[in-house]
């Protein structure tokens, strides 16, 4: 099983916004800290404020939050959110062609691996992601972004 690429920038930017909880978040700082381009980054944003995972605020001092406390966001409904629309196999798809489904055994089996999978993730909260870990806050802390852009911007090319 592989997940796509808006998932993980989802669980990422979700982590992001957990680390620097305190505060709103621009889509800028976060692309930056889970090395992702805006423009990526902007539809997952749209996507994760849809299902309620985080707020977004418009304006001059806008950016986005956690909708709800991290340890209320579940690793498995994130997970189920991005990668619902896209079938595992072609036999999950309403477009199937394949010419052995009439006779395919397999297809119940993957359904139940598939839900095996995402029940494994239910009980995980973004917060069991986040909370005292001192590595991770070292890598997604706003503080340290703000300092790295700063350190940039005085380091000549």
């Amino acid at each position: 099983m592989r997940l796509t690429t808006r998932t993980n920038l989802a669980l990422r930017t979700l982590m992001f916004s957990a680390v620097n909880n305190t505060r709103v978040v621009r889509k800028h700082d976060a692309a930056e800290a889970v090395n992702a381009s805006e423009n990526h980054l902007a539809q997952v944003i749209n996507q994760l404020a849809h299902a309620g995972f985080i707020t977004t605020l418009r304006g001059r001092h806008g950016g986005f939050h956690l909708a709800r406390p991290a340890n209320q966001i579940s690793v498995g409904a994130v997970f189920r959110t991005f990668e619902s629309d896209m079938p595992f196999i072609e036999c999950f798809s309403s477009e199937n062609s394949c010419p052995l489904r009439p006779a395919c055994r397999m297809r119940a089996h993957l359904a139940r691996a598939v839900e095996a999978f995402y029940a494994t993730l239910d009980p995980v909260m973004l917060s069991d992601l986040t909370d005292c870990n001192t590595a991770l806050d070292t890598i997604l802390s706003l503080d340290k972004v703000q300092a790295q852009l700063s350190c940039r911007a005085l380091t000549p090319a």
